[in-house]
This record gives C-alpha cells, sequence and structure tokens, in this order.
C-alpha cells in the first residue's frame, strides 16, 4: 500500500488567521518536505469556500497549486481528491489534464467526481442540480474527456456535455493516458461509472471494515461490463480526525488498511497543524505500521 498526503490550502481552516504569502509558502515548504519524507503522492481538494463552515479565509485554487507543486517536487505522483465535475467545461479538463501531466513529467492523475458542496455551487453561479443531474453529468464528462485523451480528435453528444472535432495536443506524456480516478461511496452509480472509465476508485472514509465489505460489490461493478476487477485499483481518503494523533492507535489504523488490500491511503494530518514536524511523525507511524515510503530526499 502506497500513501499520500493532502497538500493544504486552507479549505479546512488551516490557515485561517494568515496572511496569503505566508500561507502559500508554508504549503510550498510542505509540498518539498512530503517527497523528502518519501510520501508516495501529495493531493489537493477542489474547492473554492472554507468548510464546514463558509468563512472568509484563504482557499487556495486547486488547478494552480498543483502546478506549483509540481515545479518544485520531480518524484511524487500529484491529483486532485477529487474535482468536481460541473466546476469545468470537461473538454478544458481535458486540457488542464494532460498539459499538467505535461510540466509534472508524466506524474499526474486525474481525480474526478460529482460533487456536491451546494453553497459553492450557488455562490459561483452554477445552480445546484439534483444528486441524479450532477451524476449523469459526471457520466457525459468522462465521455469527453476520455475521448480527448485518447488518439486523434474527439466527438461525443451528451446531454450534458459535448464536443465535436475537438484537438487535444499535447495528449500528456503517461501512456496510454494519464490515470483517471472517480471518487466517491455510491454503489449504485458512482462505482458503476468507475468500472466504466477510471483506473482507481477513491472511497472517503470507509473504514478498513467497510472496505473488506465493500470490495465483492466493486468486484461485481467490474463484472457487470466485462471488466477485469483486477485492473480498478481502490484507495480511500480517510477522516482527518483519525489520524490526528500520533501513537500506536495511527499506526494500528495504518496497518489495518495495509492488509485489506488498498492501493493508496491518502491523510491529512497536517489539517490539525500545518508544520513539518506533523508531516515527519506522521511518516514515523507510517513506517512504524509496516508502510514501506520511498527513500528520503
Amino acid at each position: 500500500m502506497k500513501v499520500g498526503l493532502l497538500v493544504p490550502q486552507g479549505w479546512k481552516h488551516e490557515y485561517d488567521g494568515w496572511d496569503a504569502a505566508s500561507a502559500w509558502t508554508r504549503t510550498v515548504q510542505l509540498a518539498r518536505q512530503a517527497e523528502s519524507l518519501g510520501f508516495e503522492s501529495e493531493w489537493v481538494f477542489d474547492h473554492f469556500h472554507t468548510t464546514p463552515d463558509t468563512t472568509d479565509e484563504i482557499t487556495f485554487e486547486s488547478f494552480t497549486t498543483l502546478t506549483a507543486v509540481a515545479g518544485v517536487t520531480s518524484r511524487v505522483r500529484l491529483g486532485h481528491m477529487v474535482i468536481c465535475a460541473g466546476y469545468r467545461n470537461p473538454a478544458l479538463v481535458a486540457k488542464l489534464t494532460s498539459t499538467l501531466d505535461v510540466a509534472s513529467g508524466g506524474r499526474f492523475e486525474l481525480g474526478i467526481g460529482g460533487g456536491w458542496k451546494e453553497d459553492e455551487w450557488l455562490a459561483y453561479g452554477y445552480g445546484f442540480p439534483s444528486t441524479k443531474d450532477r451524476l449523469a453529468g459526471l457520466g457525459d464528462a468522462l465521455e469527453v474527456i476520455t475521448r480527448m485523451l485518447a488518439p486523434g480528435r474527439a466527438t461525443y453528444e451528451g446531454r450534458y456535455a459535448r464536443v465535436k472535432g475537438a484537438v487535444n495536443v499535447p495528449k500528456g506524456i503517461q501512456q496510454p493516458r494519464p490515470p483517471i480516478i472517480v471518487g466517491g461511496n455510491g454503489r449504485e452509480v458512482t462505482w458503476r461509472v468507475a468500472a466504466r472509465f477510471a483506473d482507481e476508485l477513491n472511497v472517503v472514509f470507509l473504514s478498513p471494515g467497510q472496505i473488506a465489505d465493500a470490495l465483492p460489490v466493486i468486484r461485481e461493478r467490474c463484472e457487470e461490463i466485462g471488466r477485469d476487477p483486477a485492473t480498478l485499483r481502490l484507495s480511500v481518503y480517510r477522516r482527518d480526525e483519525d489520524v490526528r494523533e500520533p501513537g500506536s492507535a495511527r499506526v494500528d489504523l495504518v496497518g489495518r488498511y495495509a492488509e485489506v488490500g488498498l492501493a493508496r491511503l491518502v491523510a491529512f494530518p497536517t489539517r490539525w497543524a500545518p508544520a513539518e514536524e506533523t508531516q515527519a511523525r506522521f511518516a514515523e507511524d507510517c513506517r512504524a505500521a509496516g508502510v514501506e515510503l520511498g527513500a528520503a530526499g
């Protein structure tokens, strides 16, 4: 099992009261340190307003943040947990994906989901479609994105998205394309979308026991369309509160996730203290749990 870290952006109030320049400097410092500690990947949220309450505090935009992180790292994988499909034209998302993949030297992974944060949708003028429409829009977005990342020009006519002879050059560095991660816990729709389009399914907050129970359903979603379940990786973003305190409980939790057979655990220990010591102690606990991190730089 690999372990990735969220990079602080302010979304969960980790930068309340900070000035923007100091917060940005700290984000860059922590991104560099996370790579030097041996973590496999670095991730950002795709949000505009703080959570759970909306305040007039810092939230750095996700694609801009990842582009900067790509420039100060050389090894770690990079991606979102996860972008909201409804926030951007999907053809633009494909262009952003392929360009960021080139800029990062082939390290970008596109995480995408249906979106949920109603106050952001409304404040930024997107409306707030029903869950059914948001998920249907996710499917159309992935139709466009996968066509845009495939060879040649892209054409697709859907209810929520369309392209006609769209050119996307460059396509990125990774072959056959940058990996796609679909995020969400919806067994009926989201996991079917993941089985159809994704290289990885990312579930949110599920415990090791819940993941063990979910594995047969995920296999079934793949088998429904004739896909080998072994080709769909599984990752989890763990609840922040559960990785807050260093020590035996956190070591045990990481170890139990490793035993389930996950491809990747993503955590955000610096939510509570955006400091290098916080990341270093989490690295120590991961190693104590038997997780092999990369070589320290």
